[in-house]
This record gives structure tokens, sequence and C-alpha cells, in this order.
């Protein structure tokens, strides 16, 4: 955690790009790459009938850890990404409860 889940990007990009976003933001959460997950999908979007690009949109899941932190978060996604040459994007962070997460099977720090 965090994991970003990318819509409407091309998936190249996303890999073009991975290195140095998540350094970035390793840097900015203070915790180690490992704890980064980054996937593309593949969507089709459609709109009056035709089938048409998707608006470039991020979905951040993660743990919330303040205002400060989640404005440098989306500084650093934006300007990575819009360096792909995409001019809008949005950001959205959704914010899991410790408690309520579970890895193999245990509930998330104990």
């Amino acid at each position: 955690m965090p994991q970003l889940i990318f819509r409407g990007i091309p998936a190249e990009g996303i890999r073009a790009i991975s290195i140095p976003l998540v350094e970035e933001m390793a840097a900015i959460c203070r915790c180690g790459t490992d704890n980064f997950t980054l996937e593309c999908l593949h969507v089709t979007a459609i709109f009056d009938g035709k089938y048409t690009d998707s608006y470039p949109f991020i979905d951040v899941w993660w743990f919330e850890r303040g205002d400060e932190i989640r404005d440098k978060m989306a500084e650093a996604i934006d300007r990575h990404v819009r360096s792909l040459g995409i001019p809008d994007l949005e950001i959205s962070f959704r914010v899991g409860r410790e408690d309520n997460f579970y890895m193999n099977g245990r509930r998330y720090g104990s």
C-alpha cells in the first residue's frame, strides 16, 4: 500500500515512468519502494454510441498520511504522468482503514 490504478493512460507510458515515480513517492512517504503497486486497467470507453478514449484517471488506494503528504503525492504523480504528453488528468485518493485490511488472512499490523 499505496496502490495506484491507472485508467486511460497507455501501459507503456506507465512502465516508462514507473521507476522514478515510485522512487519519488517512496521518499515522500518515507517508506520502501516495495510498498507501491502500479496497475494499468484496460478499459473500453463509450460516449454517444461510439468508442472513445478514456479520460486519464488515477485512483490511489492508501492509508491516510495527511494533507501535506497527499498534496506532495498528487503533485509528483501529476508531474510524472503529464511528462508523457498527457495534458489533463484526475487523481483520486481513497483511504483504507488499517483495521479493515488483511494480509494472508490476518488483520494488518497484528
